[in-house]
């Protein structure tokens, strides 16, 4: 798969739909609080306090932007960025996850490293061939 061809972009607008509905309720202070609730009763979460509710209301901000971006102006390129996003959101997971955060997170670091690599393998595939078209010719062999 090309990330030029059509089936490529609905996988990036399958990620920004998956972004939006896992992150909307991060948003706001207001919906924070019952997605915190929701999240305790699943696993074992700090209380809520006020820094956690700025860092977890910046990051929901964020994606929600990002994802209506990828949605209503869905390119290649998005694809390509939210692949990269989505290495560095596994790496911060893995990372909790390994100092002891709760296992839901560990469906939540699935879905990035899959949609990750879904969407920058295309990438990938379409640079290693591009790099072997362009190479310049072997001189004959006398």
């Amino acid at each position: 798969m090309s990330p030029h061809k059509r089936s490529y972009l609905t996988i990036v607008r399958i990620s920004a739909w998956y972004d939006l509905l896992v992150t909307a309720g991060f948003a706001t202070p207001w919906t924070f609080v019952l997605v915190h609730r929701v999240l305790s009763s699943v696993g074992t979460f700090p209380p809520a306090d006020t820094m956690q509710m700025l860092f977890a209301n910046l990051m929901g901000s964020v994606v929600v932007v990002w994802s209506l971006l990828r949605l209503l102006r869905t390119l290649p390129l998005h694809g390509l960025y939210d692949g990269f996003a989505r290495g560095l959101f596994a790496c911060w997971q893995a990372y909790a996850l390994a100092h002891g955060a709760s296992r839901v997170l560990l469906a939540f670091l699935v879905v990035e490293v899959s949609f990750g690599v879904l969407q920058l393998l295309p990438w990938l595939r379409d640079a290693l061939r591009g790099r072997g078209r362009t190479r310049p010719a072997r001189p004959p062999v006398r």
